[in-house]
């Protein structure tokens, strides 16, 4: 994949991020994921976005233009990173979900935890903001033009090794067919099913 190309549907770009990289450059460190799961999120077209019932400014950064982070708070807890795709004014952005830590390992286990398995280092979003250090302060930070998030082409994925399901956790069209996986890779995070999940279009 030409990483340059994210002004496409989430759709298309969310499997061609799988083996994508991002980089944090921070005065502790820095920290590279390679990226091992991720969910796409088709803004106003798709109940489980944010961007679904239309702009907000909590919001705005889904609309464009791609090659943005977009990070928001999920359950007052964690920290999400999304990279912004599709069309300027139109919102459309991909989850990163999980990754492998490929540069800056003992920082990352500094933020995650001793303990923490290596393949655990960024399975799951929050995990994966934690160990690269993303908070609100990167929200909109441009990932192909800037100096200290930056997200590279990393080696291409065989189609073979790319698994697609439904999303992880979300109430609302959470079977739609936009997740996808690295094929047995550890740090992929374990699929669940809301206990509010709903079909696509309902209430």
């Amino acid at each position: 994949m030409n990483v340059l190309d994210l002004a496409r549907p989430a759709e298309e770009v969310a499997p061609e991020l799988l083996g994508a990289v991002l980089t944090h450059a921070t005065p502790e460190g820095t920290v590279s994921i390679t990226v091992t799961e991720t969910e796409a999120y088709a803004g106003t077209a798709d109940p489980a976005s944010h961007a679904y019932r239309g702009r907000t400014p909590r919001n705005a950064v889904m609309f464009g233009p791609a090659g943005q982070l977009y990070v928001y708070r999920s359950h007052g807890l964690h920290w999400c990173a999304n990279v912004v795709t599709g069309t300027d004014g139109v919102a459309s952005a991909v989850l990163i979900r999980a990754g492998r830590v490929v540069e800056g390992e003992e920082l990352a286990r500094k933020r995650r935890g001793a303990k923490v398995e290596t393949p655990r280092l960024a399975r799951g979003p929050g995990n994966f903001c934690q160990a690269l250090g993303i908070t609100s302060e990167h929200n909109g930070a441009a990932l192909l033009t800037g100096a200290s998030v930056v997200l590279s082409q990393g080696e291409p994925v065989p189609g073979a090794l790319i698994r697609v399901g439904p999303r992880v956790g979300v109430s609302r069209a959470h079977d739609w067919q936009h997740r996808f996986h690295l094929a047995g890779d550890p740090t992929v995070s374990a699929y669940r099913l809301s206990p509010r999940a709903k079909p696509a279009g309902g209430a």
